[in-house]
């Protein structure tokens, strides 16, 4: 069995060598953004996203961490941080993965198939209950603000989930009351 900085090696290797651009953060081949493509057959598809990836030490026999950089409405993706609520990356991974899947498989499937019973986005999972057609078109208008092609390199570069919003990016969040809301 091959350790674990070479496994991460070569499934970074084969990541690249697919249709996927792969832009690396350091050279330590554990911080990564891949553009990804909306599946066809979805309304999803037309959208392109970047996707920030951070392989653990303990890569493969620990999951990726896996999070959306410009926003996605899904049910199943935190809108403001654009972490990802999906077993098979967060419970049940296995060291029979590697990144081709998460990328060929495991998203595509994600996006395809919304799991609104165990949502991040609430609103989203709400809405595609109550009314399909209209959260689809809440998707395309998503897909049209945040995710053309042209806009994938102006989407914010390091973003934590722990960093603090932007005054900006606070006020975008108009969807939802705000409670308490401070002085300036």
């Amino acid at each position: 069995m091959s350790s674990p900085s070479k496994r991460r090696e070569m499934d970074l290797m084969k990541l690249m060598m697919s249709d996927y651009k792969v832009e690396m953060v350091n050279d330590s081949m554990q911080e990564f953004y891949v553009e990804f493509n909306g599946p066809k057959d979805s309304p999803y598809h037309g959208g392109v996203w970047k996707i920030r990836v951070e392989l653990p030490d303990a890569y493969p026999y620990k999951s990726p961490s896996i999070g959306f950089i410009n926003k996605i409405y899904h049910p199943n993706v935190d809108e403001m941080c654009g972490s990802v609520c999906l077993d098979v990356i967060n419970q049940t991974w296995s060291p029979m993965f590697d990144l081709v899947n998460v990328f060929e498989v495991f998203l595509p499937q994600l996006l395809l198939y919304p799991n609104p019973s165990d949502p991040l986005n609430g609103e989203a999972a709400a809405l595609m209950m109550r009314d399909r057609t209209s959260y689809e078109q809440r998707v395309k208008e998503y897909c049209e603000k945040y995710a053309k092609p042209e806009d994938i390199g102006a989407a914010p570069e390091e973003k934590s989930s722990d960093e603090e919003l932007s005054e900006d990016e606070y006020a975008a969040s108009d969807d939802e009351e705000i409670a308490g809301k401070a002085d300036p």
